[in-house]
């Protein structure tokens, strides 16, 4: 019994390898996901075989160049053998994207969340009838969603789907798995924003750099502030954290923020953070939830026009997020820090900002200032973290699930 055990685990491992081949590299061959994969030709015969009788993976005949040879086989992932849903809830609005298997955008829509508090309840209702939409607008039944994917920046939840705390609904806590449970099969995890985000930047990293990638940081600057940080572990895994790094303390009694202490980064380096500053407004006045891009833009405007009051709104939200770093990098190691968000519009006016804070720091001043570089399409981003987390998790699922189908009609034909 425990030899068979064994025996299972690693072909469920070495499927999984295989999945994730064709995941990241696109339809291969089969001596294309030997190499990936590092496993053997024989190996490789019999995990493709076992995904292709458990509709997990299809076969695809390429004709060879000019006509002439045997055709190439090339194996991908069968679109239609399961679907997934993300969610990236955002200060302003709610997005939905339905995705198949194979990773490919199916249908999208955006939704404007209401400025005014209306709390957890109409959110979710609202949330519950854009799921039921998205899957109809398909013509898709809800079984057929293995998966329903959600991201929100705030305090998730290191185990289960919850919303601990968020910039938008504040100390209401959202069970997701608990209010989608009655309608759906689906599996429902929760990310970090941010953290996406730096998943889908390490991964991007690690293409470009190889065994050479070590650890990054993401920084998000919006109306919310956050951070999150990829190492490359043990055996190449990633290991992705996202510190409560807008809500570190800044300054003691300093201005009010909107998780309701006093003098987090964030009530400085935020947005209305920076309209505070502008407008010279009392540091204890209670946070606007929302602050117009257009509003910052008139802003940095001035600023950018010689505006001291505008110039120090800015410097003073790149200092808070340069020392924010400095203590980030003692914590951990120098490493580059890519800078993502709306916020990186006005990059020129925080950046001296930032690198003053920065500078101060001994470890800066040790081995030197950080790479600072911008990705200025952070939607992008989140989905694509989204698709890198949740897609593995299916795959290994699926696997679990796919085996257990096979070993049944192995039984059924009297196949060893």
């Amino acid at each position: 019994m425990l030899t068979k055990s064994s025996t299972e685990l690693v072909r469920q491992k070495n499927s999984v390898l295989v999945l994730t081949a064709l995941r990241r590299h696109g339809p291969l061959a089969h001596t294309e996901l030997s190499d990936f994969t590092r496993l053997s030709s024989a190996t490789v015969s019999v995990i493709t075989t076992d995904l292709e009788r458990a509709q997990i993976i299809e076969r695809a005949e390429q004709q060879a160049a000019g006509g002439r040879g045997r055709p190439r086989v090339q194996f991908s992932q069968r679109r239609d053998c399961g679907y997934l849903i993300v969610v990236i809830i955002s200060s302003d609005a709610v997005q939905y994207s339905l995705v198949d298997y194979a990773g490919r955008l199916i249908d999208r829509f955006t939704e404007d969340r209401p400025q005014v508090v209306s709390g957890v309840g109409p959110f979710v209702a609202g949330l519950r009838d854009a799921l039921e939409r998205i899957v109809a607008r398909s013509r898709l039944s809800r079984d057929k969603v293995l998966m329903i994917s959600i991201s929100s920046k705030g305090l998730v939840d290191a185990s289960e789907p919850v919303l601990r705390w968020s910039p938008i609904f504040g100390k209401e806590q959202i069970d997701f798995a608990a209010v989608l449970g009655e309608d759906w099969s689906a599996k429902v995890i929760l990310g970090n924003e941010t953290l996406l985000v730096a998943a889908a930047v390490g991964r991007q990293e690690e293409d470009r750099k190889g065994g050479a990638f070590r650890a990054l940081a993401a920084l998000s600057l919006g109306h919310s502030i956050g951070l999150g940080i990829v190492r490359r572990g043990a055996e190449g895994v990633h290991e992705i954290s996202a510190p409560n790094f807008g809500h570190m303390l800044h300054v003691s009694g300093g201005g009010l923020c909107r998780c309701g202490s006093r003098g987090c980064i964030e009530a400085y380096a935020g947005f209305y953070a920076i309209l505070r500053t502008a407008f010279d407004v009392p540091l204890d006045t209670i946070p606007a939830k929302f602050v117009p891009v257009a509003e910052l833009d008139k802003i940095a405007t001035g600023a950018r026009q010689g505006n001291r009051r505008n110039i120090l709104a800015f410097r003073q939200a790149g200092l808070a997020l340069g020392i924010g770093l400095s203590r980030m990098l003692s914590l951990h190691e120098r490493m580059p820090v890519a800078i993502t968000g709306p916020g990186t519009r006005y990059y020129d006016l925080l950046m001296e900002g930032i690198t003053d804070g920065l500078a101060d720091s001994h470890v800066v001043r040790m081995e030197g200032m950080p790479e600072l570089r911008l990705m200025a399409d952070e939607p992008t981003l989140v989905f694509e973290g989204h698709l890198n987390r949740a897609l593995a998790i299916i795959d290994n699922d699926i696997v679990r699930t796919g085996n257990a189908v096979v070993e049944l009609n192995d039984q059924s034909v009297g196949v060893s």
